[in-house]
């Protein structure tokens, strides 16, 4: 059984409040994209993990696609598998990929084993896996709430935008950024700028990762100035970083700015 799991932006990202368990309660507009990783799941005579592609810097066990196995077979009679996950979205970029694959690894378990799991109760399992897994579960745009786990799905298309992901050679540290920035309530209701048309999001649509992560990586500031001067239509970083992505009126103009991020990685996604 085979599946292609896939990648997430975040529309805006306000750090509403720091909880007492150290978590902090955000407000964010989770929404897929076409960047994707291949996940493999097949009878075997032992259960395993095996990772390609881009490498993984975590053990077998620990990594989020068998910790989603083990947590079913803590309460189902599994029987053992292969798994082989070969990775293409970039890791620690803010694009939820190892989420996408422990929330993806759930539902083919699910349906392989014929469970019955309901789709609400598999969110719950995938929340406890990691914040943002519970979506990946639904995986259509979403007002996330809480920890980024209370979900209430949200009107907004970008059908027939060009998305360009642009993923410069630095990483951020997510518990070092959430340590800089002083939360605080949002100023502006996402489900009401998510009505509004994309190029009237610039100025309002805003990360609160991106001015203390900006002053510490200059590089993620200019990508987006850049993106905005290459006549993208709204450009911010996804969740921490380091990921800048901007939303173009066309392949040809998201084609041509890539082409000028040459020490980057670089993805021109149709949505």
């Amino acid at each position: 059984m085979i599946t292609f799991p896939n990648a997430k932006i975040n529309l805006g990202l306000n750090i509403v409040e720091r909880r007492l368990d150290g978590y902090h309660n955000i407000e964010t507009v989770f929404y897929p994209i076409p960047l994707t990783d291949v996940l493999e799941i097949v009878p075997a005579q032992e259960t395993s993990l095996t990772c390609y592609g881009n490498p993984v810097d975590c053990p077998p066990e620990k990594n989020l696609v068998m910790r989603a196995y083990r947590m079913l077979q803590e309460h189902y009679d599994l029987s053992p598998v292969a798994i082989h996950l070969y990775k293409h979205i970039p890791d620690g970029a803010g694009l939820g990929g190892g989420s996408s694959d422990a929330a993806h690894a759930l539902l083919m378990l699910n349906q392989m084993f014929n469970l019955g799991i309901s789709e609400a109760d598999l969110a719950i399992m995938a929340a406890t896996l990691g914040a943002d897994c519970a979506f990946f579960i639904y995986n259509r745009p979403m007002l996330a709430t809480g920890i980024g786990d209370v979900l209430t799905p949200v009107d907004v298309n970008l059908k027939g935008k060009s998305l360009l992901l642009v993923k410069p050679p630095v990483g951020v540290d997510t518990r070092t950024a959430y340590s800089r920035v002083i939360p605080a309530p949002a100023t502006m209701d996402l489900s009401h700028l998510m009505a509004q048309p994309v190029d009237m999001w610039d100025g309002m649509l805003i990360n609160d990762f991106e001015p203390s992560v900006f002053t510490a990586i200059p590089q993620l500031w200019l990508t987006k100035a850049a993106l905005l001067d290459a006549g993208a239509q709204y450009a911010a970083m996804s969740g921490s970083g380091s990921t800048v992505f901007g939303i173009f009126g066309s392949d040809k103009l998201a084609e041509a700015a890539a082409d000028t991020f040459t020490d980057c990685a670089t993805f021109v996604l149709q949505l």
